[in-house]
């Protein structure tokens, strides 16, 4: 199994979401297993043509999700990411529910606002 990356330098979004969002997909479908060794920042930017710094940021930000693990000298691994990150949503949703209970929705709006985030953000 090899790290298969394709960036776009003319789109939208910035290299380092590319990159994180890329990463983050490979490991959550498995086609990289937890375990896989990741490049090492300076590595991949050269490999990818981008500064150091924009794959530092991609790596920390997969990091606080919870996808990479960076073991020290080691090196830096994709980790169990589907707890992480079903913890992850567990206690943002517990929040959103929170909040949406405090401006006063009810459930049916508060789900109603959830479907429509969700429509928005996967499609139909």
């Amino acid at each position: 199994m090899t790290l298969k990356l394709a960036l776009e330098p003319d789109a939208a979004t910035p290299p380092y979401e590319q990159l994180r969002a890329q990463i983050a997909e490979q490991a959550r479908t498995g086609r990289l297993p937890v375990g896989y060794k990741l490049p090492t920042v300076r590595g991949l930017a050269q490999d990818l043509g981008l500064a150091a710094n924009t794959v530092a940021k991609a790596y920390r930000a997969l990091e606080t999700d919870g996808v990479i693990e960076t073991r020290g000298r080691a090196g830096t691994f994709v980790a169990a990411a589907g707890d992480a990150a079903e913890r992850h949503a567990a206690a943002a949703a517990a929040a959103y529910a929170r909040e949406a209970h405090r401006l006063g929705l009810t459930r049916a709006q508060a789900q109603a606002a959830v479907t429509d985030a969700l429509r928005a953000t996967y499609g139909s």
